[in-house]
């Protein structure tokens, strides 16, 4: 008996090394700046990447591993790989060549079996600095002299994460990227606002270069969208998150650890030469005041939200997401339903609903930059307020903080007395 288990153990790991490892297909996300592969495996392979030159190409060996049928190719708008290769290596095990348009910097790791997929082999290339595109702006809309604001936005998830499943089987992803265009295509249209897409189809970034693109177009608004989930599929309803006190100090430990290696500024001053004390001070004034307007950003684009159904939270929240954590960038987080829930979900498919949630949006950003307009821009020079029933020029002067001489002098009023519909000018918060 004895015999007959050592015969057994010794055969166990034979088989297991014997058995190859097959690779069922290949699934590609390209955006503009880098392209996900994803290698779905049978189970977990000893691999090795490494790049060549003249002409540019990335190899993928896999050790022990044969296809189980021919690979996808790119597709022609893939900005880094040209074409998929592949072969026999050694009798027994894979070589996999990507043949690039260009020289790329890559990075790959191994992924365990999800609810979706099995065992997967992920590949990441992106666009070296010196390659990707400079960052051209569109022409003003408005008279010259004063900058446009700039709004991110930022549709949650993409590509190989497809975010929570729907009731019906929908995506957020493919959900919130609608909502998120339909909201391009109205800041598009508003005069003194420029749009930046994070995410302008289905393809994955992650969530520090959300950030990082938003930091890159030196936007004024982050909005990113997203679609909650819970398994309590009668759990619904809308709600707005801005970042917690502890995410912001967890932001501030994390780029006070790699201050040295960044030239990353906060209102303008460089964070290279200051003593670690001072970046402190200057992060947590940063983040304090970038916190209060996001939480105020927040409120108006939930008060725009209201009319259009249940809220979850009525109001503002706040947590320690990752998008919202650039310190000088106000930020919020938009959760427009709970896919899981099936009524939800009927909305949030309907064009009539996703329309209406995108002018929400874009009011209560209108609203907010119309309380605090940027210096340089449009708002800063054109604001208007119609007077309503119980508004008093002292409740304007602190609303839109401004002074009571400011507010006389450039509506000519010698006067307090206001009447309903009267239309007057809010001047910058530096005259008067």
């Amino acid at each position: 008996m004895k015999k007959l288990i050592a015969v057994c153990l010794c055969l166990l790991p034979l088989h297991s090394v014997g058995a190859a490892v097959e690779i069922s297909g290949v699934r590609m996300w390209p955006a503009p700046e880098n392209t996900r592969l994803v290698f779905d495996v049978s189970g977990p392979t000893d691999y090795k990447v490494f790049d060549l030159e003249n002409p540019p190409r990335l190899v993928i060996d896999l050790k022990n591993a044969r296809l189980g049928k021919a690979l996808a190719q790119p597709s022609p708008d893939d900005k880094l790989i040209k074409r998929i290769r592949s072969g026999k290596r050694n009798g027994t095990d894979l070589r996999v060549v990507l043949d690039m348009r260009d020289k790329a910097n890559y990075k790959s790791f191994l992924l365990k079996p999800n609810q979706k997929y099995g065992h997967r082999l992920v590949i990441d290339l992106h666009q070296l600095e010196s390659s990707r595109p400079k960052v051209v702006k569109k022409a003003l809309k408005e008279r010259k002299g004063h900058r446009q604001v700039v709004v991110a936005i930022d549709a949650g998830h993409g590509g190989e994460d497809p975010g929570a499943k729907g009731y019906s089987g929908v995506y957020e992803k493919d959900v919130v990227l609608a909502i998120a265009r339909r909201l391009q295509r109205l800041v598009e249209k508003e005069p003194g606002m420029r749009p930046v897409m994070i995410r302008d189809g289905d393809y994955y970034v992650s969530l520090r270069e959300r950030t990082r693109l938003a930091r890159k177009h030196k936007a004024d608004f982050y909005i990113s969208i997203h679609a909650d989930a819970f398994h309590d599929s009668r759990v619904r309803g809308m709600s707005v998150y801005a970042l917690s006190r502890s995410g912001a100090s967890d932001e501030a430990a994390r780029w006070l650890a790699e201050k040295e290696n960044a030239s990353d500024l906060i209102g303008g001053v460089s964070l290279d030469d200051k003593d670690d004390l001072l970046v402190s001070v200057l992060l947590d004034l940063s983040q304090s005041a970038t916190i209060e307007a996001s939480l105020n950003a927040g409120d108006a684009v939930l008060r725009q939200m209201r009319p259009l159904g249940k809220l979850h939270k009525k109001r503002v929240q706040q947590a320690r997401f990752v998008v919202l954590k650039s310190p000088d960038i106000p930020s919020i987080l938009v959760e427009t339903a709970f896919i899981s829930n099936p009524r939800d979900e009927r909305n949030l498919k309907s064009a009539r609903f996703q329309e209406a949630l995108a002018e929400a949006m874009l009011k209560g950003v209108r609203n907010y930059f119309t309380r605090n307009p940027p210096p340089g821009t449009l708002y800063a020079a054109t604001r208007r307020h119609t007077i309503a029933r119980g508004e008093t020029l002292s409740y304007l002067a602190a609303y839109y903080h401004v002074s009571l001489a400011a507010l006389r002098s450039v509506n000519g009023l010698k006067g307090d007395t206001l009447r309903v519909g009267q239309v007057l000018r809010i001047p910058a918060g530096n005259e008067g």
